[in-house]
């Protein structure tokens, strides 16, 4: 049995939840009360949150009542007024510990909190706490599961951030990618992943994994939460105007081969359904040195890896998981002309992409969000091959529950231009209108 199913979902949305949350101030309470009882039943279980030595809800409480003194007139209220976040065990937070996942002494991983943190305070969202993650956000997996079926894995590395919203514990979670921490987990967990175009939300105070790549994102539960959240985190933020053409394009090629077979019937089986609301797919050739890709990336990670943590792994390599020990002496052996290389690979991925996307007019490219719906077991956090190129590249990209397979969730990922977040997230809106309505009539296209 799984106890996540068993108690009701809260329905609301963010959007929905924010909308009620500048009303009054008893919706806050209120919602704070039901996710107490949520997380009574379900965290023990799904274990997505690190644990406090304080009690959670009495300080959150506290918090939302310094809050609500700094600003009483609801006309006056912050765009995330009283919304309960979880930060990713990577971002320093103020009055929390930063461990990473990892068994290093605390005082080594501490710092000044985080930017991103630091901006959701101001805009009035409340830390409902540290989110588990795999280990220095590789791939040593922590011990988080997945909430529509515990025998299977969330994904990885922002694990805790995606089964924390999947599960219904809060509405909002901070994660990071650096190559698919963001899209893969909010694909299994069946919740909205959004990884901005590369810099447009600050890592100050994040500890890295391979800065060249490393992105900040988040997860929520819809996609206008989403736009309202990336509209307070993405620098330069410009409202997209009017409703965007859907033309979308499907890469042809060695990526898309990528796919497992039942992941590639539910993506064809998704396109088909945009297709008959009016969506125009068009097939475009691409990504033709996609293993070359793979491997410059690969070899970009681990030689920044190594960089980041050269003194610790040279004074506590012991208290390292074996696969961030692989990875880093892995990284130590790469030559520095190598991963300029590599680098500079990024750029030319990058004007490939766009080039593309503008010869064939298209609003956004649609692929799978990972090669199938979450594997069986714990030892893994699955596959984020789909979720490469574009995080190589630094494009903005979506996940968007796009139905469910054998009670498992299946995301479909879109992918925007350089700087295009804006529009991305309104082509995202567009579709989970679609899908939605398609879910609604049934919930099992596989």
């Amino acid at each position: 049995m799984n106890p996540t199913s068993q108690a009701e979902k809260h329905p609301e949305s963010l959007s929905q939840l924010l909308s009620g949350f500048e009303q009054s101030r008893h919706r806050v309470l209120g919602y704070l009360d039901r996710v107490e009882r949520l997380f009574a039943i379900r965290e023990p279980y799904v274990m997505s949150f690190v644990p406090e030595n304080t009690d959670r809800f009495c300080r959150l409480r506290d918090e939302f009542s310094r809050l609500e003194s700094t600003c009483p007139n609801p006309s006056s209220r912050l765009p995330l007024f009283g919304v309960p976040v979880g930060v990713k065990d990577i971002f320093h937070v103020n009055g929390f510990p930063t461990r990473a996942g990892s068994t290093l002494p605390l005082e080594l991983l501490q710092g000044a909190e985080a930017e991103s943190v630091q901006v959701l305070k101001s805009a009035g969202a409340l830390l409902l706490g540290k989110t588990t993650t795999t280990e220095f956000a590789y791939f040593a997996p922590g011990p988080t599961r997945n909430p529509h079926n515990l025998e299977h894995t969330p994904g990885g590395s922002s694990s805790g951030s995606a089964a924390a919203v999947g599960a219904g514990l809060c509405p909002l979670a901070l994660g990071t990618q650096t190559i698919g921490s963001v899209i893969r987990p909010a694909s299994y967990c069946g919740v909205v992943g959004f990884k901005p175009t590369y810099g447009r939300i600050s890592t100050a105070g994040v500890i890295p994994l391979a800065p060249s790549v490393d992105h900040v994102g988040f997860f929520t539960s819809d996609v206008a939460g989403a736009e309202r959240v990336a509209s307070v985190l993405c620098g330069g933020w410009i409202p997209e105007g009017g409703p965007p053409p859907m033309v979308l394009g499907v890469p042809q090629g060695p990526y898309l081969r990528e796919t497992g077979q039942d992941g590639m019937r539910f993506f064809r089986q998704t396109c088909d359904r945009l297709r008959a609301e009016g969506c125009e797919l068009r097939p475009v050739q691409m990504l033709s040195d996609f293993e070359e890709i793979v491997r410059r990336h690969e070899t970009l990670v681990a030689a920044e890896a190594a960089m980041v943590h050269g003194r610790w792994f040279r004074d506590y390599s012991d208290r390292y998981h074996e696969k961030t020990s692989e990875l880093i002496r892995k990284g130590q052996t790469i030559a520095p002309d190598v991963l300029e290389t590599c680098r500079k690979s990024r750029e030319q991925v990058r004007r490939d992409i766009v080039e593309t996307m503008e010869r064939f007019g298209l609003s956004a490219l649609v692929t799978p969000a990972s090669v199938g719906p979450a594997p069986r077991g714990l030892e893994s956090t699955g596959d984020p091959i789909m979720n490469l190129p574009w995080t190589h590249a630094g494009l903005p990209v979506v996940s968007i529950p796009s139905g469910m397979s054998e009670g498992l969730p299946v995301g479909l990922q879109i992918v925007g231009s350089w700087m295009g977040d804006e529009r991305l997230l309104r082509v995202a809106e567009r579709i989970e209108g679609i899908l939605h309505r398609h879910l609604d009539e049934k919930q099992e296209m596989v």
